[in-house]
């Protein structure tokens, strides 16, 4: 009774809302894979998955669900499912629209902006609902990936078995970082990370956060919950701010070309009238950063914040701390780091280091992925180092994006690599990797920092779909690769090329 209630509560007062749930239903029929049967058998190709985060979660239950034996190795315990999730604080949430973090089908969300709960909820739920407790290794720190004499891939040694595939999910957000900044050992107040801030008191006090991207995000999550008196953002540079709206962010990120443009300023000069407003000289200013080099911030709170008095934005560089908080350079806009400003105290009771975390090291795959001019980000599509078509290291090779990790990308790139391993005709030939990383690098070649340094979802999309149309062999995966249906024909057909292949006395690969 209660159910019909909120469904009616739903209807009738938050419509929207009702149909965003509808259509997460639908989508959840229609292209969720199916999970094993209890007792049901897997079959190979057989792949293994590093990391039990967002992505590894989902790649693998991708997998299982379309049938191929699947083991992840999570170097945490069992509190790790959830990778950088479960490791931020309580008032975290997502700042994009849940619309562009459906990172698997069935997820379904039940608002727009879920809390970091939330989030891990809809992670640990999946990774039940495929049954990956059986398959996942814990306390399995992975430190190399190599072939055997057969061609097998091999995780750390032979114990766990072959692979025939390895999908690399460690993600780009590993420990703290927490550089040193000279005299913090002279700071009276306390000092803090910006994912270590759960159960702290800062109620009254004046806090100097030191960042400017995502983790100052998640510190003034921190700031406004707090009832803080006054928070200070210390950044370095300026840094573009987008709102929390699903259709700006939506348009902006479907920029297909992933980079600057000649018409680049149009979204800017909008961003800057009617976001920024009164407040325009915090963002880059025209002909310095462009929208299109570096992982913007998606928030509308901070500018609420500082247009109520409660947060001041500066733009400059440390010095060095204080007893009372930090001895702060204070540069004009478009003044390059370490150039000319005013010094001045920034007295604070609190400093937040939102310095981000370390980027996980992929040392564990073999060195010739590393090669020089083919080395992550380098590869092909971003995440298939062209030496191994049979390595995908989904949503861990990224530099700077507009979009979102957490989307349907990490299925399609799934999808992708389970296409390589069945079908031969399908695969794509290093020469011809080689070949399309070097098209991307010309048609991008005065992308700021390099082609590959930062990428639009319109831009991602475009590789899928160009990929796919390119090789003819590939048509009849295109269902299976971009929505996970229709795999029963493209598998019966490669059956068949398999045998006239071993009927013709040919076992010569594309």
């Amino acid at each position: 009774m209660d159910a019909i209630v909120d469904v009616a509560r739903r209807v009738l007062l938050e419509p929207l809302s009702f149909i965003y749930l509808v259509i997460q239903w639908l989508l959840s029929k229609l292209l969720s894979p199916t999970p094993p049967a209890p007792g049901g058998s897997l079959h190979r190709p057989r792949i293994a998955v590093i990391g039990a985060g967002l992505t590894g979660v989902s790649a693998a239950s991708h997998c299982i669900g379309h049938g191929f034996d699947t083991t992840i190795f999570e170097a945490g315990d069992k509190s790790s499912v959830g990778g950088i999730w479960t490791r931020v604080n309580n008032t975290s949430g997502l700042q994009i629209h849940s619309v562009m973090y459906r990172f698997h089908p069935s997820v379904k969300w039940g608002k727009g902006y879920p809390s970091r709960q939330e989030i891990v909820k809809q992670i640990q739920d999946l990774w039940k609902r495929y049954d990956l407790d059986k398959h996942t290794h814990f306390d399995t720190k992975v430190n190399k990936v190599y072939k055997n004499k057969k061609g097998q891939w091999v995780i750390n040694d032979e114990s766990h078995g072959t692979f025939d595939g390895v999908i690399a999910a460690v993600g780009t957000c590993g420990d703290a970082q927490i550089p040193h900044v000279p005299g913090m050992g002279n700071f009276k107040g306390k000092i803090y990370h910006s994912s270590e801030l759960d159960g702290k008191d800062a109620k009254g006090k004046k806090i100097a956060i030191i960042g400017g991207g995502a983790s100052a995000v998640e510190a003034l999550e921190f700031v406004a919950r707090s009832e803080a008196e006054h928070a200070y953002i210390l950044a370095r540079s300026e840094k573009w701010i987008l709102p929390r709206n699903p259709i700006i962010d939506g348009l902006i990120s479907m920029n297909i070309y992933g980079g600057e443009t000649m018409f680049s300023w149009i979204p800017e000069s909008l961003l800057r009238i009617f976001f920024y407003r009164d407040l325009k000289d915090l963002a880059p200013p025209p002909g310095s950063s462009g929208l299109f080099t570096s992982t913007p911030m998606v928030n509308t709170e901070v500018l609420d914040l500082i247009r109520n008095g409660k947060a001041d934005w500066l733009r400059g560089d440390i010095k060095h701390f204080s007893e009372d908080g930090i001895l702060f350079n204070k540069r004009s806009s478009g003044v390059p780091k370490g150039g000319p400003g005013k010094e001045m105290q920034i007295d604070a009771d609190i400093v937040i280091m939102a310095t981000g975390f370390e980027r996980p090291s992929l040392s564990f795959l073999p060195d010739d992925c590393f090669e020089e001019g083919y080395e992550p980000p380098n590869w092909y599509m971003q995440v298939f180092p062209p030496q191994h078509v049979d390595i995908c290291c989904n949503n861990c090779t990224y530099v700077n994006a507009i979009g979102t990790v957490g989307n349907y990308h990490i299925g399609i790139y799934t999808r992708f690599l389970l296409m390589y391993l069945v079908d031969p005709l399908a695969r794509p030939r290093e020469p011809l990797m080689r070949l399309w990383i070097n098209m991307v690098q010309f048609v991008k070649s005065k992308a700021p920092g390099g082609a590959f340094d930062f990428f639009t979802y319109g831009e991602l999309m475009w590789w899928f779909f160009f990929t796919l149309a390119i090789n003819p062999f590939r048509w009849k995966w295109v269902l299976f690769v971009l929505f996970g249906i229709a795999k029963d024909l493209p598998m019966k057909i490669v059956k068949q090329e398999d045998r006239f292949r071993n009927g013709a006395g040919s076992d010569k690969e594309e």
